[in-house]
C-alpha cells in the first residue's frame, strides 16, 4: 500500500517536472523570439521620432557604401551578450513614454534634445569600450598602411593611448548636434 503511494506520488512529480521542463522550453524560445523581434531597425522605427534617425543614417558610410555592408539601429545601439542585451531593452522602455508624451515627435523637438540624447549614447559607448563599433572594426585587424597619413596617425595615437572609437568619430551614423549654449545649459538646470 505504501510503496503504491510512493510510486504515485513518484509519478506525480515527474510528470510535474516534465511539464515545467517542457514549459520552461516554451516560455524560453518564446522570449527569445520576442527578444529577436525587437531587435531590428523596423521595429526601432515603428516609432515615428525614430524615422529621423533613419533619414539620417541613410546618407552616411554605414548604410550607403560600395561593399553593399549596412548597419542597422541594433547593431550600433544594442549590445549582443545576452544580460547587457536585455538591460539596454529594459533602458529603451522610457522611449514609449516618450513616444506617447511627444517629447520629440517632430524636428524640431529632436533638435532640441538631440545634445541631450547624442551624448547618453556616447557616454555608455565610451563606458563599453565601443563594443558596438568593435564588433566589425579592430585596431589588430586595420591595415595602418593602406590608410592616408591622417587616419594612420590618428588610429596610431588611438591604440597608443587606449582610446576609443567614440572618442573621435562622434556623428559617423547620425548628425552632430549642435552644442548647447551655457544660458541653454542652465535654462535646463
Amino acid at each position: 500500500m505504501i510503496t503504491n503511494e510512493f510510486q504515485q506520488s513518484r509519478k506525480k512529480w515527474w510528470l510535474w517536472g516534465i511539464f515545467i521542463f517542457i514549459g520552461g522550453i516554451l516560455v524560453a524560445g518564446l522570449f527569445t523570439i520576442a527578444v529577436e523581434m525587437t531587435n531590428t531597425t523596423e521595429f526601432c522605427i515603428s516609432c515615428h521620432t525614430m524615422t529621423i534617425n533613419l533619414e539620417e543614417l541613410k546618407t552616411t558610410a554605414h548604410y550607403n557604401n560600395a561593399s553593399g555592408v549596412t548597419v542597422g539601429c541594433p547593431d550600433c545601439h544594442v549590445p549582443r551578450a545576452l544580460v547587457p542585451k536585455l538591460w539596454a531593452k529594459l533602458i529603451a522602455t522610457k522611449d514609449i513614454y516618450h513616444e506617447i508624451m511627444g517629447t520629440i515627435d517632430t524636428r524640431e523637438k529632436y533638435n532640441a534634445n538631440r545634445w541631450r540624447m547624442a551624448n547618453r549614447v556616447w557616454e555608455k559607448m565610451k563606458a563599453t569600450q565601443s563594443q558596438e563599433c568593435r564588433h566589425c572594426h579592430s585596431f589588430e585587424h586595420m591595415d595602418l598602411s593602406v590608410q592616408d597619413r591622417f587616419a594612420r596617425k590618428k588610429h596610431e595615437r588611438a591604440v597608443d593611448k587606449g582610446e576609443t572609437c567614440i572618442d573621435c568619430h562622434q556623428g559617423i551614423a547620425h548628425e552632430l548636434p549642435d552644442e548647447p549654449s551655457k544660458k541653454e545649459v542652465n535654462l535646463g538646470q
